[in-house]
């Protein structure tokens, strides 16, 4: 497979389950050794020791009706992604999405917004910069591992700075649907000069659909018009990427 060269951007189920039979259950906290239980687990050792899913049931305290805390926070960075939902700031997506109630999407949505801020304020946040399709790759390329087609938006200042990354939306296993106006709305609130738009194939092929071209060269229109710079619409997959600008002008 051919390396290919881009220019750097320029503005113009994890259930653990016990026995046999038709009934299998799953095994939950309380069924957990004293010392393995995520609570117990922090206590005793530090926020180091637990896995995102053990923190995340923390965060949760109990499950649903339907689901265990602990199998609902595993399905929940399985499906989502880890990255994805670190950026997620609706509520209302992720319990549309996952099936979970609104009261554990509320508390995923806040409880990253919290560890955002805090960042933020810190000393040691760097903003990340993104002038190359690779860059943006290796910043994303652990969507590729979703099951489902997922579009993000980075949105950047004039210095190539990252100042929002957003879920725009969440498709099916081949299709995803792309909206204008949600594409350029978060960069109108963040007052972003440029966003990079970035979706995933699950299927493996990264080369761009009729599709694919036709809706980037709507939105790089759009954006003509708005003052808003369409840098590049980047497919990845686990293996490689593809940009789309660069492959439709080569």
């Amino acid at each position: 497979m051919k390396t290919a060269t881009h220019p750097s951007y320029v503005f113009s189920d994890t259930d653990l389950i016990s026995g046999e039979g038709e009934k299998k259950y799953v095994l939950k906290i309380r069924d957990l050794p004293q010392e393995e239980k995520p609570r117990e687990k922090l206590m005793k050792y530090g926020p180091d020791a637990l896995s995102v899913s053990e923190l995340l049931a923390i965060v949760f305290g109990v499950g649903s009706k339907k689901e265990e805390v602990l199998a609902m926070s595993e399905r929940l960075l399985k499906e989502y992604g880890e990255k994805t939902i670190v950026n997620e700031k609706s509520p209302k997506r992720i319990q549309e999405t996952l099936g979970i109630p609104a009261t554990k999407a509320c508390q995923v949505v806040a409880c990253f917004e919290l560890g955002r801020r805090f960042f933020k304020s810190g000393t040691g946040g760097r903003p990340l910069y993104l002038r190359t399709p690779r860059q943006v790759f290796e910043y994303l390329k652990d969507m590729a591992d979703l099951p489902k087609e997922h579009l993000r938006g980075l949105y950047l200042n004039a210095h190539y700075h990252l100042v929002h990354d957003e879920v725009i939306s969440i498709g099916s296993l081949t299709a995803n649907i792309i909206h204008p106006r949600e594409v350029f709305l978060p960069a109108i609130e963040h007052s972003s000069s440029a966003v990079i738009l970035v979706h995933n194939h699950p299927s493996g092929v990264a080369d761009p659909s009729d599709a694919d071209i036709a809706i980037t060269r709507q939105l790089v229109d759009a954006g003509k018009l708005m003052g808003i710079e369409v840098l590049d619409h980047i497919i990845v997959t686990k293996k490689t990427f593809m940009s789309i600008l660069s492959k439709s002008q080569s």
